[in-house]
C-alpha cells in the first residue's frame, strides 16, 4: 500500500507544514489514533477544539462536509475535519460515486487555507477512481503494520516504550521486545497490556520482562470479559465454576486479579461516556481496540455504578491480601469472585 509512514507524517507536522488534505489509509487502530492526535495537536490549540475540530462519516452528505471545510470556524484560526469510513463510497452506484469524487477533487484543487480535511479508510480499491483521486490529491499516510515480522518489531518496540512512559511507567528494553514478540507487534493490543502492566507495577513503576511473562502470557489463556456477564448477572455459582476452570488450566491468579481490576476501571470509564458515543470515539477515550471498547460499553450498561465502585474496592483489598502472603491465593480469589457476584454488593 503506497503512502508515507506515520513517522514521516509526524516529521512534516513538526516542521509546521500546512497539509490541506490527508488520507489515513489502513487498519491499525493505534497508528490511526496516533496520527489523529498529532494532527489535532499541530493545527488546533486545546482551547479552540470545541470550534476547530469537526467529525463526519462518509454516510453524511458530502455537501455538508465540504461546506464546513469552506466555512471559517468561529473562535479558531484553523479547523481539522475528520471524515471516516470513506470505503462506504465504493459501494455507491457508478454515477453517484463519480459525482462525489468530482466534488472532492474540485475542493482539493483549491482547498480552504484554514481547513485540514482528513479522510479515513481501512482499505480502498486502488483500481477505482475514488482511491486514485484521494491518493493523488492528499498526503496519503499508511496506518498499517508491515507484514514483515522484523519491520513490525522495529516499529513496535520503541512505540511500546513510549506507551509505557505515557502510562507513568518505564518499560525495560528486553521487556518491550518480549511484549512485542508475544503480541506480534499489534499496537492496540500492546497498549492495552501496557496499561495492565503499569497498574501491576504500581509505585515500582518499572516494568520488567518477568512482569510481562507473568501477566501477558496468561492474558492469552482467558478473557476477563467472559467473567463480566456472570458478575453482572449476580451468578456466584457460575463465576466460581469459571474461576475453578482457570485454576485447573494453570492460570496465575495474580494476573487474573490484575485483569479484573483493569476491567472494572474500564467499565467505570465506559459509563462516563456520553450516550451515543461511536465505536472509534469510545476506543480513543478508553484507549482500547475498537472491538474491545464496544464490548466494554455494552457490558458497562449491565452494571449499577455502585456495583463497580464497591467491586473495585474489593479488588484492591484482595490484591493486598494476595501480596501480603499467609493466605491461600485460591481462597482469596474464591472469596473475591463470590463477593463480586453477590446480589448484596450494589
Amino acid at each position: 500500500m503506497a503512502g508515507v509512514s506515520p513517522q514521516e507524517l509526524l516529521e512534516r507536522l513538526a516542521k509546521g507544514t500546512h497539509v490541506p488534505g490527508i488520507l489515513l489509509l489502513g487498519g491499525d487502530a493505534y497508528l490511526r489514533e496516533m496520527c489523529r492526535k498529532k494532527i489535532v495537536e499541530t493545527y488546533v490549540p486545546e482551547t479552540s477544539r470545541d470550534w476547530g475540530l469537526k467529525r463526519f462519516s462518509a454516510a453524511d452528505e458530502l455537501s455538508d462536509v465540504l461546506g464546513q471545510a469552506q466555512t471559517l470556524p468561529m473562535l479558531a484560526t484553523q479547523q481539522v475535519i475528520f471524515v471516516s469510513d470513506m470505503e462506504r463510497l465504493e459501494r455507491l452506484g457508478d454515477e453517484s460515486r463519480d459525482a462525489l469524487v468530482k466534488e472532492i477533487a474540485d475542493y482539493l484543487a483549491n482547498p480552504a487555507p484554514f481547513s485540514i480535511l482528513v479522510f479515513e479508510a481501512s482499505a480502498l480499491d486502488q483500481r477505482m477512481r475514488l482511491a486514485k483521486t484521494l491518493m493523488e490529491k492528499t498526503l496519503t499516510v499508511s496506518v498499517q503494520l508491515s507484514e514483515d515480522p522484523g519491520e513490525r518489531m522495529r516499529l513496535a518496540v520503541p512505540l511500546s516504550v513510549g506507551m509505557a512512559r505515557e502510562a507513568g511507567a518505564e518499560l525495560e528494553r528486553d521487556a518491550a521486545e518480549e511484549l512485542c514478540e508475544m503480541l506480534n507487534g499489534e499496537l492496540a493490543t500492546i497498549q492495552t497490556e501496557i496499561e495492565k502492566l503499569a497498574a501491576y507495577a504500581g509505585e515500582r513503576r518499572k516494568i520488567t520482562r518477568a512482569d510481562v511473562a507473568l501477566l501477558v502470557a496468561s492474558a492469552k489463556k482467558y478473557e476477563v470479559w467472559d467473567l463480566a456477564d456472570m458478575l453482572a448477572a449476580r451468578d456466584p455459582a457460575q463465576a466460581l465454576e469459571f474461576l475453578d476452570s482457570l485454576i485447573r488450566e494453570g492460570e496465575a491468579l495474580v494476573a487474573l486479579l490484575g485483569g479484573l481490576a483493569w476491567m472494572y476501571r474500564k467499565l467505570l470509564e465506559a459509563q462516563e461516556l456520553p450516550p451515543g458515543t461511536g465505536g472509534w470515539q469510545a476506543a480513543s477515550k478508553l484507549k482500547m481496540r475498537q472491538d474491545a471498547a464496544e464490548l466494554a460499553v455494552r457490558q458497562a450498561r449491565k452494571f449499577p455504578r455502585s456495583q463497580l465502585t464497591k467491586g473495585l474496592e474489593a479488588l484492591y483489598e484482595a490484591d493486598s491480601r494476595l501480596k501480603s502472603g499467609g493466605t491461600s491465593q485460591r481462597a482469596v480469589m474464591e472469596f473475591l469472585v463470590a463477593q463480586l457476584a453477590s446480589p448484596g454488593l450494589a
